[in-house]
């Protein structure tokens, strides 16, 4: 495989020339989403090479049951798997009665390109057949952010060499199979199928789940651009419905087959109307047109980009990389629906069941509270409130009592469905993040009502979480946190994991300072919410005293705090001196190598310093950088941008900058030789940061709003746009200065490189 054949663009993915060896990779990478559903990019007409076959529905899954050698008391009775749903997209095409296959007939200029600006997928190509007939192919394929429900696709074939008989088959196939499958079962039972002149539809259900999707396609042809009806042939099986339409095209004319189509699922209508509604969207499509419905896209895409981009001037592979991954992230969350979340995969894949991890509170949530409406953002906290008695249900099963929450490392409901027991019961940091992501929202929006209404419930049971799982030390005099997997899951069941334990003593702090602020401030909610949860006044007792003495190992030799206890017993060897063939370790070294060796997967004590930098000085983080750097083997895709921040903090633009590429470009060149896997969705929002808090150097503490920019040498600016509060606010950075453009309305005040400075309503200042 070429991991580099992706052409450098300002704002669009392209690919030039057919190489069989990168199908599955372009498939991940020229995806396309709507918020609602999404789909990898395979192709329309039948390809019997190597695919991966995939459309997914936002909020459907299987809980399909976990598969482990040794079952432990307390484990997940399932894994949850966002399901592979029914495929709309498929057209097949006969020239002269001959399949048009890219695995078999000889491939010429061919094309794709995905219009980032737009939402829009196009390929083009020339097919020559055995017998030397040439045809050009062009497809426009996009899923809608007007109508979330549908998608189009123009598909059109044009004789070169010859006249003679195209036949397009557009079919509905319901009985596509999840590739992660447990135990290779098929998820869905077929419950109707409808055909009505040219339109069919297919009612799905979900095994266990009970969700129902009618999946629907609406067709339409056109001969020259001018719309022509023909006689179809009906094909109808157990999973799918073929319709196949024939006719006579000269040579140089373009036939054309616009297929409208997409889902309508229970979940947002009652079951009696799916199909009514099905039937009612398609058609509404189809009224407004393709090219009605292309014009609605833009402008859709024209309203996020206005706020969302970043402009790179100089460094067109950094410009490109930056805009595919804001691209992504508006693909595959849009805030609407607070029973949705962000994948890891979001909608190109499968991997890690396309369920929630604490990524969304980490690295998410900022990228969507700064660039949309703060409801967006509070949209994936109430996700996480409405799940607080699944929480606390999980933290039972475990053994904690008194409402205490553990937050599941993988859920879709609420229910930890993680399949491997070091992450399940070990890696709980991940309560922390759900704290931190309320303490960064109410800190950035403001939004304090929040806390009042929703935050403190989840803020008081995690808290008692943290009280129950710490436990007194009589040897440390300190108390501890033992049997713990941080984030560098390259060390699994150690003891005072440093990150774990400072996220739990802010946890306790932040609860009992919480506690007071609505005492005063919320009188009436603070006794609703203590009355709820049964909030005795000794707790805060215990959680201040747990605070106060919690242990964190620390090395005075080195002069840092150590990942775990014991971690000065490796051997400290950086990762620059492993040899190159040995690299990626998960791939090439044992589990027991690893986790005897000192390499560390992503930011662990870093992931600290970078979310409590405002309680360390700068030197304290330049010597915690400079220790646990060197023997980081950024094998998770969130790794890079938290270094980057940190190195740009410590003003090493050149390690941020190497830092931003590798986290920029990580799908784009395939660093982790997994694309073809599907995107690292939730690591696109870390790139964002590298650049906004990274080389921006935007802060947000102490309810003020601060900005620190550097830039790399070889860009000649950058520019970016965030919404704080009631303002929106552009920034510009070159090699002379920088300059703050306020939107708004209204005046606001912020610090740029330690002073403060005021901008006026729609006013500029240089500096």
């Amino acid at each position: 495989m070429n991991l580099n054949y992706i052409k450098p663009d300002e704002w669009k993915i392209i690919e030039e020339g057919f190489d069989k060896e990168n199908v599955t990779a372009s498939e991940s990478i020229f995806s396309l989403g709507n918020g609602a559903m999404g789909q990898r990019a395979n192709f329309e007409e039948q390809y019997s090479g190597e695919t991966f076959q995939g459309s997914y529905i936002g909020g459907i899954y299987y809980p399909d049951k976990t598969r482990v050698g040794w079952w432990k008391n307390g484990y997940p009775e399932y894994f949850a798997k966002v399901l592979n749903a029914p495929n709309w997209i498929g057209i097949g095409v006969k020239i002269n009665g001959t399949t048009l296959d890219l695995n078999t007939c000889k491939v010429i200029d061919f094309s794709r390109e995905l219009d980032m600006r737009n939402g829009v997928l196009k390929r083009s190509f020339i097919a020559e057949f055995d017998n030397s007939d040439m045809v050009k192919i062009e497809s426009v394929r996009f899923l809608s952010m007007s109508i979330q429900e549908v998608g189009v696709i123009r598909y059109s074939v044009t004789p070169i060499n010859f006249q003679g008989e195209v036949e397009f088959t557009p079919y509905i196939d319901a009985g596509i199979v999840n590739e992660d499958s447990n135990y290779d079962e098929f998820f869905w039972e077929i419950l109707d199928k409808k055909e009505e002149e040219n339109e069919a539809y297919i009612l799905s259900k979900t095994l266990k789940t009970g969700f129902l999707v009618y999946t629907g396609m609406k067709i339409e042809f056109e001969l020259n651009d001018y719309i022509i009806n023909i006689d179809k042939e009906s094909e109808v099986s157990d999973k799918k419905i073929s319709n196949s339409y024939k006719t006579e095209v000269n040579s140089g004319d373009t036939f054309s087959i616009v297929k409208y189509g997409g889902y309508t699922q229970s979940m947002n209508h009652p079951d009696a109307e799916l199909f009514n509604v099905s039937k009612r969207r398609l058609n509404e499509a189809a009224e407004l047109g393709f090219d009605v419905l292309l014009e609605k896209q833009q402008k859709a895409w024209d309203k996020i980009w206005d706020t969302a981009d970043i402009m790179i001037s100089g460094d067109i592979k950094a410009q490109q990389a930056i805009r595919f991954n804001i691209f992504q992230l508006n693909q595959t969350y849009s805030g609407e629906d607070s029973r949705l979340n962000i994948g890891p995969k979001g909608f190109t894949g499968e991997k890690y069941g396309g369920s929630t991890y604490w990524d969304t509170e980490a690295y998410c949530i900022p990228f969507y509270m700064s660039t949309k409406d703060k409801d967006v953002a509070r949209n994936l906290l109430i996700y996480r409130y409405n799940q607080l008695d699944k929480a606390i249900e999980n933290a039972e099963k475990l053994g904690f009592t008194n409402g205490a929450a553990l937050y599941p490392m993988v859920t879709m409901n609420g229910e930890e469905c993680h399949n491997e027991w070091e992450i399940t019961f070990e890696e709980i940091h991940r309560n922390g993040a759900m704290v931190y992501a309320i303490y960064n929202y109410v800190n950035y929006s403001g939004d304090l009502d929040y806390m009042a209404s929703h935050g403190l419930e989840v803020i008081i049971a995690i808290a008692r979480f943290w009280s129950q799982r710490a436990t007194f030390s009589e040897d440390k005099e300190k108390f501890v946190i033992l049997g713990v997997t941080g984030p560098n899951e390259y060390e699994n069941n150690v003891n005072n994991n440093w990150y774990t334990n400072y996220l739990a003593k802010w946890c306790l702090e932040y609860a009992l300072e919480n506690i007071e602020i609505l005492k005063e401030d919320y009188p009436e909610d603070f006794i609703r919410i203590t009355k709820k949860v049964q909030l005795l006044e000794t707790e805060s007792k215990v959680w201040e005293n747990v605070a106060e003495n919690m242990y964190f190992p620390f090395s005075e030799k080195h002069g840092v705090y150590l990942q775990q206890d014991g971690f000065l017993d490796k051997e400290l060897v950086p990762v620059d001196q492993l040899p190159k063939a040995e690299r990626p370790i998960n791939q090439k070294w044992s589990w027991d190598r690893i986790l005897r060796s000192p390499y560390i997967k992503q930011a662990d004590v870093l992931q600290g310093f970078y979310f409590f930098e405002n309680l360390f000085d700068q030197e304290a983080i330049k010597k915690h950088f400079d220790f646990y750097e060197p023997l980081t083997v950024h094998e998770s895709s969130l790794s890079p941008c938290v270094h980057s921040i940190l190195a740009a903090k410590l003003e090493r633009t050149e390690k941020a900058y190497e830092m931003y590429l590798r986290t920029s470009r990580l799908d784009l060149d395939d660093y982790n030789h997994e694309v073809h896997e599907g995107l690292h969705i939730t690591s696109m929002a870390g790139t964002w940061l590298s650049i906004v808090q990274g080389f921006g150097g935007m802060r947000n503490f102490d309810n003020t709003l601060s900005f620190d920019p550097i830039i790399p040498k070889n860009w000649k600016s950058y520019s970016f746009k965030i919404k704080y509060r009631d303002h929106t606010i552009k920034v510009f950075k070159n090699h002379e200065g920088c300059k703050f453009y306020n939107e708004s309305d209204t005046p606001i005040d912020i610090i740029v490189s330690n002073k403060t400075v005021t901008i006026q309503n729609t006013d500029l200042v240089i500096l």
